[in-house]
């Protein structure tokens, strides 16, 4: 089966960041002065030259997304099963390497974190493991999934990749998206931050989407580790594996999350640092580029950033996250897999939303309707 690999090894790392520094302004006038953009239009919107029109490129992204999604923010919140792992890599907490208590969440424990989150509002669950094969695998996600299906309209999965076979069990299973990311798309340094695990395969992770998109599943999410790599480079490219699986898989909805390397145990520095001001342009730059793509904003940001950027091209935001399994009832002490930024409670972050003039929506409208669609065909 062609995979992105076919088309991602037609473009090389260095060429690509050579053409976003030499963007000039003219170009980004013509990409800002066109209806429809393309691939080529997101480079260079992402470039420094594009940095002088933010505020034009904000402007027209609120629009935008007003147009498509309304004034509406999905909320959500990650579960965290187990912080177990096989792999090392240099900026994870969860890493091999750190000597720290391991814990996988029993049967009990699941049901006592899904009613903790479900008793704060939340519908939509993001179940988060490491990748411990042995442990955490597709048995233990399905009886997970099987144990808290009843408590949410919208159950998400980030684990490790898996075989098409499996996508398509947890898709059967009722799991609605699937979170993959690539961490970086440098694939010469990929190797030294991913020292070993079935995590150190680059290939076997670039081609996690189109199993995930071949299984059928509704959405499939993507995004780079910020802080890894130069963030414009490695973002053209994950712009372009975007733009290969909406063409492929096009019944498929996607989203793009922005995690910024934020300190955990046992982590490197950020090699590049990206400021606030630098992520508010990429959202733009998605969002002019895609007017289709769901853009999620997690806890990892600061409050401040959080706010700012509610009415600009946000679709989604977790809130009151614990990042550490067990960490809302069971076991508030077991170790976090990253600290989170923005600790203010759901309620508060609610608030905050209708403040901006928008609405929090815990329930997929979409999912909703399109079981009422299917509903009155058959």
């Amino acid at each position: 089966m062609k995979t992105f690999k076919s088309v991602f090894e037609k473009y090389d790392w260095d060429t690509i960041q050579a053409k976003i520094y030499q963007t000039t302004a003219k170009d980004v006038e013509r990409s800002l002065a066109k209806v429809k953009r393309n691939l080529d239009d997101f480079l260079v919107l992402i470039s420094p030259a594009a940095q002088n029109y933010l505020e034009q490129m904000a402007q027209e992204c609120h629009q935008i997304t007003k147009k498509r999604f309304g004034k509406t923010i999905q909320m959500y919140a990650p579960l965290y099963l187990s912080n177990e792992c096989q792999n090392i890599c240099t900026y994870c907490g969860f890493s091999l390497d750190n000597k720290i208590k391991r814990k996988t969440l029993s049967d009990s424990e699941i049901k006592l974190e899904a009613e903790a989150l479900k008793n704060l509002g939340f519908d939509h669950a993001l179940l988060v493991t490491g990748e411990a094969n042995y442990t955490v695998n597709i048995n233990y996600f399905l009886n997970a999934i099987a144990l808290i299906k009843k408590d949410f309209s919208i159950i998400s999965v980030e684990v490790q990749p898996l075989s098409t076979e499996e996508y398509e069990r947890l898709n059967q299973a009722g799991v609605y998206a699937v979170l993959v990311y690539q961490e970086t798309y440098h694939q010469e340094v990929y190797k030294k931050y991913h020292t070993k695990g079935k995590k150190s395969n680059f290939d076997y992770r670039l081609e996690t989407p189109d199993r995930i998109g071949s299984a059928g599943i509704h959405k499939i999410g993507l995004g780079v580790l910020l802080g890894l790599e130069d963030w414009r480079t490695d973002s053209f490219f994950n712009a372009l594996h975007l733009d290969y699986l909406q063409k492929k898989y096009w019944k498929t909805k996607y989203s793009v999350s922005f995690p910024r390397l934020r300190p955990a145990e046992g982590i490197i520095e950020p090699n590049f640092i990206m400021d606030d001001k630098d992520l508010t342009q990429l959202i733009c730059a998605y969002r002019l580029w895609n007017e289709e793509l769901e853009i999620s904003i997690s806890t990892r940001e600061n409050e401040k950033f959080r706010n700012n950027i509610i009415p600009i091209g946000v679709t989604s935001m977790s809130a009151g996250s614990k990042t550490n399994p067990g960490g809302y009832v069971v076991d508030r002490q077991s170790l976090e897999q990253f600290e989170i930024s923005d600790e203010r409670s759901v309620q508060e972050i609610a608030e905050i939303i209708t403040k901006s003039g928008y609405e929090p929506v815990w329930k997929d409208w979409d999912k909703i309707y399109s079981s009422k669609v299917e509903s009155q065909k058959s």
